[in-house]
């Protein structure tokens, strides 16, 4: 299986719990056979989109372009990051709607439930965050994780897509070796 890893925090000095897990599903990935390409957009060149014009007739730059390459070439695809004030990071979101861009993700031509150009693809999402996880469930009732799954990766065609819910991480009593463990064997699944 080839499988791309994106993480998503914006940090781009590293050493935060969603480059462990990024490098912990990399690990059991590699050790089952699977093929896995990483990426980090907090060290990618790329702006923030300022209009539709620009989203839909734009040219993405290099680092935006290799990442689409990479993802056209996948079958499976991580994303991991920190849940920021309720959402996905803002440098994460800006990649997003550089990389999702018509032509590559979908083709505006077939509709809006149509054309969706990157079927044949699953997706994990796995989300770190402070609070318990059931809480966000329940009172976020994981908005940001809908949107991303309906607005973004089922619109472009990516289904199934999975997710993991790490809560409670600066917490005391935080088992990192535990959710270690989980993720490298989501990674040898490929899942």
């Amino acid at each position: 299986m080839r499988i791309v890893i994106i993480d998503g925090h914006p940090d781009a000095a590293g050493g935060h719990l969603c480059g462990a897990l990024a490098d912990a599903y990399a690990q059991g990935a590699a050790d089952a056979g699977h093929a896995v390409t990483r990426l980090s957009p907090a060290i990618m060149r790329f702006g923030f989109l300022q209009s539709q014009a620009e989203q839909e007739k734009g040219v993405p730059e290099d680092d935006i372009r290799a990442a689409q390459a990479d993802i056209a070439a996948c079958d499976h695809l991580v994303l991991i990051y920190p849940l920021w004030l309720g959402g996905m990071p803002a440098r994460l979101k800006a990649f997003w709607e550089q990389l999702a861009r018509p032509g590559f993700a979908y083709d505006p031509s077939k509709g809006p439930f149509g054309g969706k150009l990157l079927e044949g693809r699953s997706a994990r999402v796995i989300v770190t965050m402070g609070m318990p996880s059931w809480w966000f469930r329940l009172a976020y009732r994981s908005a940001s994780l809908t949107a991303l799954r309906i607005g973004i990766l089922h619109f472009v065609g990516i289904r199934p897509v999975r997710a993991t819910l790490i809560g409670q991480v600066a917490a005391p009593d935080f088992n990192a070796r535990h959710w270690l463990e989980t993720v490298r064997r989501l990674g040898r699944g490929g899942r």
